[in-house]
Formats: structure tokens, C-alpha cells, sequence
């Protein structure tokens, strides 16, 4: 699944800040840190990136055959 355009709360834009969100978690460093340096401050904001599961790895496992 894409994470949403829009954050559910306060309608601010996430979706374009997603990619430099993982590539920093990735290089290790601490997501809060991360959603910091990206300037991402509001709690429903940060919200959307923290629990963001990537559900389509997790489903495609199950239709290769």
C-alpha cells in the first residue's frame, strides 16, 4: 500500500517527504531524528510515518507460486 497523499488529521501534505523518510531510516538513522530533520513536527503527521506498514510486501509472498 502507498502511503496516503494527505495526513487523516490536519490535511497536510506527507506523501512527498516519504522517500527521504525511509532512505534516512535505512542508513540508520533514529525515525524521530529522521522526521525531524524532514520537518515533520506535528504528532498526527509524524503518526502517518511511523505506522505506515508496506502491506504489499507482505501479500505478494502469497501469490507467487
Amino acid at each position: 500500500m502507498l502511503i496516503p497523499v494527505r495526513c487523516f488529521t490536519c490535511g497536510a501534505v506527507v506523501s512527498e517527504k516519504y522517500d527521504a523518510y525511509e532512505e534516512k531510516v535505512r542508513s540508520g538513522t533514529d525515525p524521530a531524528k529522521a522526521l525531524d530533520e524532514l520537518g515533520i513536527t506535528r504528532y498526527c503527521c509524524r503518526r502517518m510515518f511511523i505506522s505506515h506498514v508496506n502491506a504489499m510486501d507482505q501479500i505478494i509472498e502469497y501469490g507467487r507460486f
